[in-house]
């Protein structure tokens, strides 16, 4: 089956225009039409408020008594602010010209697992540079990729070379710690060269109307194999609270081919596609609109945990390992 990403894109727009269209309502550019224009959004087109258990409408109650008539911007800016991070969605944010509004809860509260001094030491000075991809090989003939952002291109191009250059090695490791999501193109792209048939990776849903529970029937999501060069030894991934939204989707992805093993702490989630509105001062806001979710049809907003779970500890810092890589080398050389 072909890729269905620019198919369930498109549909999401039209979905969410279906809905915008539903709503009716014109808001003043005051303090209270931009405070309740907000909340309707949110309760019309945001796609976790039942999943999340959230009373949207005591929410409304608890921040409409703090918006005044002659409140400033920067005020009223942050009570809206406030109000979205009940939602407890990274993908959630408001901008103005003078700020952002963000929600970064869903990892601050987590083991940080991750030290950039120390993966820097593990690529050493010689490492290779291929895109938003920097790899080198282990003296343990592992191979080791690092790619820290989704919006960071990797074209087929650099794929090949990539692979072509570790393909000796008895393993591979690829760090998506730290890596806050990005384009899913390059997500599925790279996890396209670690399976040889079409896998089923889960389930997408968008919005059909103003209801908290009006979704569409659930549509398939296929990881297909690509048709260039693929990976045929085992696989170890590793993720961390920070590894959110297109890296999410590619460590579910990379979670059900044979021979990947997830190793490190749970993704920090973010499986809503997002999309973007706008408020009568010019304002916009981001929200999580369609819910994805894995092959079993559960929810991933709140992260995928690893197959096997470990923190990294201060004493291998102290000597200058990284538990987790450690931890990866080893399981390699059980299974290589």
């Amino acid at each position: 089956m072909n890729d269905m990403r620019p198919i369930l894109f498109f549909t999401l727009c039209f979905s969410l225009l279906l809905a915008s269209c539903i709503r009716e309502e014109e808001f003043d550019n005051t303090p209270q039409g931009n405070f309740e224009a907000l909340w309707k959004i949110i309760d019309e087109q945001y796609c976790y408020l039942d999943y999340k258990q959230i009373n949207w409408d005591a929410i409304h109650d608890q921040y409409q008594p703090l918006i005044t008539p002659d409140m400033s911007s920067d005020g009223l800016f942050e009570v809206l602010g406030d109000m979205l991070a009940e939602l407890k969605d990274g993908h959630v944010n408001l901008y103005s010209a003078s700020n952002t509004a963000r929600y970064w809860d869903w990892y601050l509260d987590y083991p940080r697992n991750y030290d950039e001094s120390l993966v820097e030491q593990y690529l050493g000075r010689d490492y290779r540079i291929s895109g938003g991809l920097k790899y080198t090989i282990l003296e343990d003939n592992v191979g080791y990729i690092s790619y820290t952002s989704f919006s960071d291109g990797i074209g087929e191009g650099n794929l090949d070379e990539t692979l072509s250059y570790l393909m000796a090695c008895n393993g591979l490791i690829i760090d998506v710690r730290n890596n806050g999501g990005g384009n899913l193109t390059y997500s599925t792209r790279m996890a396209a060269r670690f399976t040889n048939e079409t896998v089923l990776t889960g389930y997408i849903q968008h919005k059909t109307g103003p209801g908290h529970s009006d979704f569409s029937d659930p549509e398939p999501i296929y990881l297909e194999p690509s048709s260039n060069l693929r990976w045929q030894k085992p696989v170890i991934v590793l993720a961390n609270r920070h590894s959110y939204s297109a890296t999410n989707d590619f460590v579910n992805a990379m979670r059900y081919l044979p021979l990947v093993t997830i190793v490190g702490d749970s993704t920090g989630g973010g499986a809503g596609l997002p999309f973007t509105s706008e408020l009568p001062n010019g304002w916009t806001v981001r929200f999580s609109a369609s819910p994805h979710l894995d092959a079993d049809m559960q929810h991933i907003e709140f992260g995928i945990a690893p197959d096997v779970e470990v923190d990294m500890t201060e004493e291998d810092e102290a000597q200058g390992l990284d538990t987790i890589i450690e931890t990866a080398r080893r399981l390699l050389r059980i299974t290589s």
